[in-house]
């Protein structure tokens, strides 16, 4: 198996334009998208992710949206699969994969690999949670410390996931998990991404940010989390807490009125747009362009600068860059 077949990764922050772009792109190239956005792949969670409707897909194949249950977790190793068993079958079908989302950790996960570790358990995970919950959330990190001191003084005290990831898999594995991290992880083989980074200039990003937000409200986003919250566990969901549903659910509680959840979902998401350019300019090999994706001139350049880099792809070279 080469590593010659194109993958086309389109990243950058929230309202850059890239689903406008993935969608040029695979109407040109005959390509098929994948979705890289953590909460999209949730059944229930349209309005608020900024999920494109079918009529807006404008009949091109889309994956990896409404692939998740609110209820269970999904983690960036179910990412992974999911996104490798679709790249294999948009390869057999000849066509060009294109992932586009803003989440890095679903990127780095699919193109990097993660560390090989046990399934996640949820009885240790209860045990772990009730002992928080007892002696307090960074009584885990202190029994961190003790077991994988390495790994302790990687991860925040309060970063209350990952410390527990760490400590369920030196319980099941008896071993660090820092030991496994310097064991190495498994990158993507079979393809060669090309990855097109999106970095508009900041007032214009940010002003597109804030019409966003109340386009989402004028949507219909209040109805859309007021379904979600009419499920007696959805307390429980994770994805609830995600970015402007916090703020959502306060609105529909009293506890906040509608223009200052508006306010503080604009505040928000241009503060995860900030982090996701930091998280993305450490990405390697993104060629950026300082626009919107759904701008014609930007396009116009993505369009010229890709047609020759998929024709040098498909080309043997001797210095053909590893994924």
């Amino acid at each position: 198996m080469t590593d010659s077949n194109p993958l086309v990764a389109i990243v950058g922050p929230t309202a850059s334009g890239k689903s406008a772009l993935a969608l040029e792109i695979a109407s040109r190239w005959q390509g098929e998208i994948l979705n890289c956005d953590s909460v999209q792949v949730y059944r229930g969670f349209d309005i608020g992710s900024g999920k494109l409707s079918p009529e807006e897909r404008r009949g091109i194949p889309h994956h990896l949206l409404d692939i998740a249950d609110p209820r269970e977790p999904f983690t960036a190793g179910d990412y992974r699969r999911e996104a490798l068993r679709v790249l294999h079958a948009v390869r057999e079908r000849g066509h060009l994969p294109v992932i586009v989302g803003g989440t890095g950790l679903y990127l780095r996960a699919l193109l990097s690999g993660l560390f090989e570790g046990p399934s996640r358990s949820d009885e240790l995970r209860s045990r772990l949670r009730g002992i928080a919950a007892l002696r307090g959330g960074e009584f885990l990190h202190r029994l961190l410390i003790r077991f994988d001191p390495v790994a302790a003084a990687r991860i925040h005290p309060r970063d209350r996931q990952k410390v527990m990831r760490a400590l369920e898999v030196f319980f099941l594995c008896r071993a660090p998990i820092s030991r496994l991290w310097a064991q190495g992880r498994s990158g993507l083989r079979g393809f060669r991404p090309i990855k097109i980074g999106l970095n508009p200039e900041r007032v214009a990003l940010y002003d597109r940010i804030n019409r966003r937000v109340e386009r989402l409200y004028a949507a219909g986003w209040l109805d859309e989390v007021r379904t979600l919250l009419s499920h007696s566990d959805a307390e429980q969901w994770k994805p609830l807490g995600a970015l402007g549903y916090p703020e959502a659910c306060a609105v529909l509680r009293g506890k906040m009125s509608c223009a200052d959840a508006i306010r503080q979902t604009q505040a928000a998401t241009r503060h995860y747009a900030k982090r996701q350019l930091t998280w993305f300019r450490r990405e390697p090999g993104v060629r950026w362009f300082q626009g919107f994706g759904d701008d014609a001139e930007i396009q116009m350049q993505v369009f010229t600068w890709l047609k020759a880099t998929l024709s040098a792809t498909r080309e043997p070279s001797s210095d053909r860059e590893e994924p």
